[in-house]
């Protein structure tokens, strides 16, 4: 028999991100992530990040940058950004969406470790 376990997460009460994601269910292969109310404003530098994302936007607009492209995301829209391609979001109206990483974002770091390697090349 597989595994059984199951596991539930109240968003109000997620542990939030140094990115301001709200980290939801998580299991071996695969986590959700919360992005809720982001504002408009200019995109972060790009960065390649350990995971592969799908994403689904609930509501607001952003433009999604990746690997040189311009991918505009509308309400209901869902993307997917491969694993290792430099993105980043620029967010156009109040902005929220449900994103699935695997491997897990959260797990060792991968979720800073994309901004520190941007960082480290300013």
């Amino acid at each position: 028999m597989g595994d059984t376990s199951v596991k539930k997460v109240e968003s109000r009460r997620s542990p939030k991100g140094e990115m301001g994601q709200k980290y939801l269910a998580s299991g071996v292969r695969v986590s959700m992530r919360l992005w809720e109310d982001e504002p408009p404003g200019e995109a972060r530098p790009a960065a390649p990040r350990d995971y592969e994302t799908v994403g689904f936007v609930l509501k607001g607009r952003a433009e999604l940058l990746l690997e040189g492209q311009v991918i505009l995301l509308n309400p209901g829209d869902s993307w997917l950004v491969p694993r290792g391609a430099s993105h980043t979001y620029k967010i156009l109206e109040t902005f929220s969406a449900v994103e699935a990483t695997s491997p897990p974002a959260a797990v060792h770091g991968r979720d800073e470790r994309g901004r520190e390697a941007t960082s480290a090349k300013a």
